[in-house]
């Protein structure tokens, strides 16, 4: 395979550079740098994607200290994963047969409650622009939501409650119906705000995606 874009190598080296990683993970004191790493490849390297589900997979099937540190790790970014990307429709299918098994067998454990996460996961997930943020990745490992700030114009900051799935059209129609504006005949949108410039954000953005470009 010819060399990748962002100065990758083939497909191959870069699928065995992921491999690597994934076996760092295991021992990894702090794994969200190496997570998000991992994420950032498969962004750009899309034929990748089902190579880290596959792998994801096998290391979450029969290890060896199930429900350990090393095997959250891997039920972690396999989280990451989920909130990030859609696999092909046949690794979908074996990953949902993987999730279904783990919950059968270890019911009420870790590993079933990110199975039954990753699988809510799935049915919102539709592709993101960016991977996620550090901070979205350490709320992800905890199954959490992140809190977003809102800075509203002649009304305090309103903090709101976001999943990697929210648009900014909900988060609007949130604080217009928090701030008692349901009736009002304006439109509302929401705007990102850095040192040099000011924009709306699309309806159909993700907050998740705003606030990874922020960081």
């Amino acid at each position: 395979t010819a060399p990748g874009p962002c100065g990758y190598t083939t497909l191959r080296d870069e699928a065995v550079k992921l491999f690597n990683s994934l076996q760092q993970l295991e021992s990894e004191r702090d794994p969200v740098p190496l997570m998000q790493g991992v994420l950032q490849t498969c962004l750009d390297l899309p034929p990748l994607v089902d190579e880290i589900y596959c792998q994801l997979v096998k290391q979450t099937t029969e290890p060896p200290a199930p429900g350990g540190q090393g095997d959250l790790h891997y039920w972690q970014l396999l989280t990451c994963m989920s909130c990030t990307f859609l696999p092909s429709p046949p690794v979908l299918r074996f990953l949902r047969f993987h999730l279904d098994r783990i919950e059968n067998h270890f019911p009420a454990s870790e590993m079933a409650k990110y199975a039954c996460f990753i699988r809510e996961a799935l049915g919102k997930t539709k592709g993101r622009e960016c991977v996620p943020s550090l901070e979205e990745i350490l709320v992800l490992m905890q199954r959490q939501e992140m809190i977003c700030t809102v800075h509203c114009p002649g009304a305090p900051a309103c903090s709101v409650a976001i999943s990697s799935h929210t648009t900014a059209e909900e988060v609007a129609q949130e604080l217009v119906s928090r701030l008692g504006l349901s009736q009002s005949p304006n439109l509302f949108a929401l705007y990102e705000q850095s040192r040099r410039r000011e924009q709306p954000v699309g309806s159909a953005t993700l907050l998740a995606d705003v606030l990874t470009r922020f960081e």
